[in-house]
């Protein structure tokens, strides 16, 4: 009998030791939780725009208002800002991405309570250019084409200019556009094609483009990895 009691003690101290260990490891948000205090509850943000306003308002219940949050660790997407109070991200997103971060959140009681949580928003480009055929030389012709994806969900006034640009700096025009694709559609495939003369070349693809009254500019380039050799007339 008192063997087995002594087993009890020592089952019931790895228990208590673990269940310890456990609301170390997760910190003031576990015990908060526990106590039915201070949580989190906004909802993962949906995904932002390059050029577009966003806002996302951070959610807390429990403890005691007013709330202050800021940011305890990562990167929040370049042209976001978080206000401390009442508690948002918001701004113009600059550049595409997926950033990941933690924010925090503490009340106003003594002693303050405070949990963080971990969040990522991804920033879509909301103009996008890629190769659809990789420039190439044929003879004396250097060709290939693009494809153009609006991804703002609004019609773009839209400007293509594809030209090679040789080891001297001196460029020729391979192909142009002007045109106004659909949100949210995939845009026509462009083709360029052109004889510039002898020469090493690099081709430089550049979409520019813009909603109708609208101010944010939309740019995207591509580029050939490496100088294409036009040999031949």
């Amino acid at each position: 009998m008192v063997r087995t009691m002594r087993n009890l003690v020592t089952c019931c101290g790895v228990v208590v030791f673990a269940l310890a260990a456990a609301f170390a490891v997760h910190g003031q948000s576990s015990a908060a939780d526990q106590q039915g205090g201070l949580v989190i509850t906004a909802q993962p943000p949906s995904s932002a725009l390059v050029g577009r306003s966003f806002s996302f308002p951070l959610a807390a219940t429990g403890g005691a208002t007013p709330y202050s949050w800021r940011l305890v660790d990562g990167q929040l997407p370049p042209g976001l800002k978080l206000h401390a109070h009442p508690g948002a991200i918001s701004g113009v997103p600059a550049t595409a991405g997926e950033y990941r971060f933690t924010v925090a959140v503490a009340d106003s009681s003594a002693p303050r309570l405070q949990v963080q949580r971990v969040m990522t928003i991804s920033v879509v480009a909301g103009l996008t250019i890629e190769w659809k055929q990789y420039p190439n030389v044929q003879g004396a012709i250097l060709s290939g084409s693009v494809v153009i994806t609006n991804q703002t969900g609004q019609d773009f006034d839209l400007t293509v200019v594809v030209v090679a640009v040789n080891d001297i700096g001196r460029a020729t025009t391979l192909g142009y556009q002007h045109f106004t694709p659909a949100g949210e559609q995939p845009g026509p495939v462009i083709p360029f094609s052109s004889s510039p003369g002898l020469g090493t070349y690099v081709v430089h693809a550049d979409a520019i483009a813009h909603h109708p009254g609208g101010r944010h500019i939309y740019r995207a380039r591509k580029q050939t990895s490496q100088p294409l050799p036009i040999t031949q007339h």
